[in-house]
């Protein structure tokens, strides 16, 4: 055996250090072989792979985008919801306020045929049956009120406008009751029949007052609170006059059914006088000496009071309303009083006024007068003329 055979089993551990990071990093990638040999001195180098752009940029950029989008569409969706359950709330208070309006209406009308009626009857039996029939209608008006459903918020406030009507049916109720009564016209028992009829009156004024300031004046300013705009809250008056149901006009209406003359002839002492005017909604008296702002409305009217100056019944007695304007133009209503008894008043009311531009900003007069009645010889109270400044109601 050679020497040189003998060396090649020699080892060399120095040669078996540990291969450095670099080395290891270098030999994981691996080496394409290419045929036909590959050593790092022969072949071709194989193709590197092409370098890629950073792609983090793109999604973000996209999600970026559609969160924009998404933002638009949910605002758009909101302001969408707002407007619909803006309308749908306008809409649930203007149909509850149509529904009590037809109560309203019809409660009004009621009421002035029960004047009329009670300040005309000659008849204790007829009397009886005509309150019979206005119970009657209230008592259905009394029903239909308590299936209205109202507005949440309205709720409470609507239990105060089914009171009103209970009152109204029980007033209605009670004078029947007390003219029911043996000998209830009797003159021995007129004092305390009146009182009694007066009691029962009571309840039919009430009825107004429950009506206006614990449902109307609630309810509508709770349509404020809620932003409810173009909605009104209907009133209802049913005594016009409170005259009517007095304990002046009840000895009255009981001499009447008691079979007392009522008439005279036209050489008695008949007469109607004029009161006053007072301007509504804003509930101002005119004055003769005082020139009155009056603040023109959809709902202007004037009530003009007259009272029976003489002493018998007086009937169908004509009213006149007239607005002179400085540059000429005028405008007249007439209404009539179908009865009106000696001692009492009676108020007619007009309404539905279309006042030119001329009215606005120019002195202007309102002048009412009672026509005079046959055998009527006193005529200095039976006209009046207010001095007035038509304005522009602020909304």
């Amino acid at each position: 055996m050679s020497t040189y055979d003998k060396d090649d089993d020699i080892e060399f551990d120095f040669f078996d250090e540990p291969e450095t990071v670099e080395a290891t990093q270098r030999r994981r990638l691996p080496r394409l072989e290419l045929p036909g040999g590959g050593g790092r001195g022969g072949g071709e180098r194989p193709p590197r792979p092409p370098v890629r752009t950073p792609t983090g940029f793109v999604p973000l950029a996209r999600l970026v985008g559609l969160i924009a989008i998404a933002i638009v569409v949910v605002v758009a969706l909101v302001f969408w919801i707002g407007a619909c359950q803006g309308k749908s709330k306008h809409d649930e208070y203007a149909s509850y306020a149509q529904k009590v309006k037809v109560i309203a209406t019809a409660d009004t009308k009621l009421g002035n045929t029960f004047a009329s009626e009670l300040a005309d009857a000659h008849k204790v039996s007829d009397l009886q049956t005509k309150l019979q029939q206005y119970a009657q209608a209230e008592q259905q008006e009394y029903t239909q009120a308590q299936q209205i459903r109202a507005p949440g918020p309205l709720r409470e406030i609507h239990q105060n406008l089914v009171n009103a009507i209970e009152l109204r049916y029980k007033g209605l109720t009670g004078l029947g009751d007390v003219l029911s009564t043996p000998d209830a016209t009797a003159s021995k028992n007129q004092t305390a029949t009146t009182e009694r009829l007066v009691a029962q009156g009571e309840l039919l004024t009430a009825s107004d007052v429950v009506w206006e300031q614990l449902y109307q004046q609630p309810a509508t300013q709770e349509l404020k609170n809620q932003g409810v705009t173009g909605v009104v809250i209907p009133g209802s008056t049913f005594i016009a006059n409170t005259d009517t149901i007095s304990s002046r006009a009840f000895p009255i209406y009981l001499g009447n059914l008691a079979g007392a003359s009522t008439s005279g002839s036209a050489s008695g002492k008949h007469g109607d006088g004029l009161v006053g005017v007072r301007v509504n909604p804003q509930g101002t008296d005119l004055s003769t000496s005082t020139a009155t702002t009056v603040k023109v409305s959809a709902d202007l009217s004037f009530l003009a009071t007259v009272e029976d100056s003489g002493s018998f019944q007086e009937v169908n007695v004509p009213v006149t309303l007239t607005i002179e304007i400085g540059t000429g133009h005028s405008i007249k209503k007439v209404e009539h009083i179908s009865s009106i008894q000696p001692g009492l008043r009676q108020t007619v009311t007009f309404n539905g006024f279309q006042l030119p531009t001329s009215a606005f900003g120019n002195p202007a007069k309102v002048k009412v007068v009672v026509g005079a009645v046959s055998g009527e010889t006193n005529l200095s109270n039976n006209a009046a003329t207010y001095p007035v400044f038509f304005t522009l109601s602020s909304p």
